[in-house]
């Protein structure tokens, strides 16, 4: 918890007990559904909830929008986003059952009702939403493939509607097709060697109402 302080003083007190539960309710369903890596679970706050909040200095999201996180595995990034941003509505969807079980538990638990859990493929998903958030899932060109259509034609924040898509590493041959494609390394906001790397990609896409005209 001391290092989601350092970089986010600002939470609240229901923020900081959501927050703090998760290592409890993620250590008890790691054990009977591997959603984290087992030798990892010790670095939950580092290398899952701090890596998925990169997105929130990237772009903090407004109340009552819509975000979609595919591929969520036990709920990341989706779960630390909706705990920061309580306001907000988030999608979180996966194709493997189990992994969407633990997301609604852990959900259920920590009074998210802001969240919604799904088990379904994203190309199955209809309907609109101002950003499509995801861990690298996939490389870049098939997630936007997955994902093209289904961006709201409204926009209500500093970024235009897209994706923010959390990788690592060199991204120069996936961003080659992708001109608007915008980087942003997460060492310029955290400390540590585990964001040496790590990156946020912000790709603006055109709604399906706006590729129709």
């Amino acid at each position: 918890m001391d290092i989601l302080l350092k970089y986010f003083p600002q939470l609240s007190e229901r923020q900081k007990e959501q927050y703090a539960a998760l290592r409890d309710l993620y250590g008890y369903w790691n054990e009977r559904i591997n959603v984290i890596s087992r030798k990892d679970i010790e670095n939950l706050y580092l290398h899952h909830v701090l890596h998925s909040l990169g997105i929130a200095k990237v772009q903090p999201f407004k109340p009552e929008c819509d975000i979609l996180d595919v591929g969520t595995g036990g709920g990341f990034p989706g779960i630390p986003l909706a705990i920061m941003f309580p306001e907000t509505n988030f999608h979180l969807v996966d194709s493997i059952g189990k992994k969407i079980k633990v997301v609604e538990a852990v959900a259920s638990e920590l009074g998210l009702a802001n969240v919604r859990a799904e088990q379904t493929r994203a190309e199955s998903i209809k309907g609109e939403y101002d950003f499509v958030v995801s861990r690298a899932v996939t490389d870049l060109p098939t997630f936007v493939g997955w994902v093209r259509g289904k961006i709201s034609p409204s926009h209500y924040h500093d970024l235009r509607n897209g994706i923010l898509y959390l990788k690592g590493g060199d991204l120069d041959e996936e961003l080659k097709p992708f001109s608007s494609a915008k980087v942003y390394n997460l060492s310029d906001w955290f400390e540590g060697e585990f964001f040496e790397t790590k990156k946020v990609v912000y790709l603006p896409l055109k709604s399906k109402s706006s590729t129709k005209r």
